[in-house]
Formats: structure tokens, C-alpha cells, sequence
């Protein structure tokens, strides 16, 4: 498959690929395919954020480079680190070449290992590169993103600049836990997603989980909106309105009521605080 068309393709091939977009997402995916400029993408956890990036590389028949981001995250483990076993052995193999000849072997191609950075504008045909949850990382990392994200390309010192021969479609992610950079804001088109309307959402989980039916589907969608609305520690996500979707169908549940609430709601809520707010919510408004 190639680029998107327009947003209108965007769209469908998004949607064929199991993502429901809006008009928003259809326009920013078609605009950073377009102008090739990463798109960084900003909301609370489970807003479908990472599903947009896996989405985009199923509808373009790319392949999928997920960096995971975490705090300590550095440079040999997302961009490339040298095979220093490998060079060791070289070195000692022989010891009869000039140090300047040697030095020149160690430090080529052979002995490079690429990390997921390296790996996505190295590879020969189109490529995704999810940047998952660049909030955690530190300013020092996000410095050694802009280089990567304004031209496409990553110098090796002792090496080379290594420039991407095809494009990588690249996805930021943020939680929004600290505020990003501007230089790395400046490089991306920035799309902010939330948790959907409740339309959007009974589509979503007709769409991923057609088994539930719509009777089932509605009324599970109306009791999530409504554990969103409390002041919860960790509102539930799509992620996990899905999953308990498929539990209720798994235990041929027809409609929700306080006893299915009570003997599931693990599913949708993970501290016990926001089950004891959620439990005692609930018991008025569910019959």
C-alpha cells in the first residue's frame, strides 16, 4: 500500500484497519503521510494513542518500530551501541595490524547494532516509528530526538550521518505528565485526543467486540461514561471497556446490574479506592 489520498482515504483505511477515527485524525494522519512530518499525539492513557500508531502501519502495509520510552532511557538503547564483544574478539583475533587499520574495521557497519531509532530509517521499505510515551524520558533524550525528527537522519561519530532512504511515518505519544519541549513541539503536528462521545464509543466496541450485541453494547458504554465521571485515580480506558465487553459476553451477560457490577468491576477499575467510590456510585443508578 502507498500514502493516504486525502483524509477521506485516511479515514476508511483507518476504519478498515479496526480504528474508528473522527475528522480530526482522519485530517492529521493524512496531513503528516503528506507533508512527512511526525505527529505528535497527546491525551490521558488508553485514549487510543498507541492504537493509532499500530492502525496507520496495518492500513499502510508498514512495519511497526515501537520505541518504548521510560525514565533512564538512553542512547544505546534507542538509537545504537556498538557490538563491543564482537569488537573485542576482532581486536584480539588479530594483532598484527596497525591500530589506525583495525580501528577503522571495528567501527563499521559489521559491529553496529541498531536500536529501534537506527532500525526505522534504516529500513528498506515504509516504516512506522512509534515513539511511546516521550513524557517519561528527560529534556537531555528529547535533544537527541530533534535531529531524528527535522531531517531524517542520525549521526554516528565514529561512523557516518545515516539518512533515512524512505521516510519513516512517525507517532509520538504523550500522557501529558510534563510539558514537552518546544523545539520537539515545533518539529510535529500535534493532535490532542480524549475519551470519545458515547456514539463513537458503542461504535468502537461494536466494531472490536460485534458479539456483544447492541442492547449490551449500550448500556456497558453508558455505565463506563458514567465511572469517568467520578474523581477516580485512573479512569477506565477504551482499552478497558473492550476488555470488559468481552468479559460480559464471556459469562452471557445480557444487561448489567449491580450484581454483574460488582463481580467484574476489576476489569474496568485497577485501585481499590476507585472501586469502593465506583461500587457505592453505581448501586443507585444501576437497578
Amino acid at each position: 500500500m502507498t500514502g493516504f489520498g486525502d483524509a477521506a482515504d485516511a479515514a476508511a483505511r483507518l476504519h478498515d484497519a479496526g480504528y474508528l477515527p473522527d475528522d480530526a485524525i482522519a485530517t492529521v494522519v493524512f496531513l503528516a503521510d503528506r507533508l512527512g512530518k511526525p505527529v505528535l499525539v497527546e491525551g490521558p492513557a488508553g485514549v487510543g494513542k498507541t492504537e493509532l500508531a499500530k492502525a496507520v502501519a496495518a492500513a499502510q502495509g508498514a512495519e511497526l518500530v515501537r520505541l518504548q520510552c521510560y525514565e533512564g532511557l538512553d542512547e544505546a538503547k534507542a538509537l545504537y551501541e556498538w557490538d563491543y564483544r564482537k569488537q573485542l574478539l576482532r581486536i584480539q583475533a588479530d594483532t598484527t595490524r596497525a591500530w589506525e587499520e583495525t580501528h577503522d574495521d571495528i567501527f563499521g557497519p559489521a559491529y553496529l547494532l541498531a536500536r529501534p531509532l537506527l532500525r526505522a530509517i534504516t529500513a528498506p521499505g515504509p516504516t512506522v516509528l512509534l515513539i511511546d510515551e516521550v513524557d517519561k524520558v528527560d529534556f537531555e533524550f528529547e535533544a537527541l530526538l530533534l535531529e531524528l525528527l527535522s531531517d531524517f537522519q542520525v549521526t554516528i561519530p565514529e561512523l557516518a550521518t545515516v539518512t533515512a532512504t524512505t521516510r519513516p511515518f512517525v507517532v509520538l505519544t504523550s500522557n501529558a505528565t510534563r510539558e514537552l519541549s518546544e523545539a520537539l513541539k515545533r518539529r510535529c503536528l500535534y493532535l490532542s485526543l480524549d475519551f470519545p462521545g458515547e456514539q463513537r464509543e458503542r461504535d468502537i466496541v461494536a466494531t472490536r467486540v460485534p458479539e456483544a450485541g447492541a442492547a449490551l453494547t449500550a448500556s456497558l458504554v453508558r455505565v463506563v461514561r458514567s465511572l469517568r465521571g467520578l474523581e477516580l485515580r485512573k479512569p477506565p480506558s477504551i482499552a478497558e471497556t473492550l476488555d470488559w465487553a468481552r468479559t460480559l459476553v464471556a459469562l452471557g451477560v445480557d444487561d448489567v446490574d449491580e450484581g454483574v457490577l460488582r463481580s467484574t468491576i476489576g476489569v474496568l477499575l485497577k485501585h481499590r479506592s476507585d472501586v469502593d467510590r465506583a461500587v457505592a456510585h453505581l448501586a443507585a443508578a444501576v437497578p
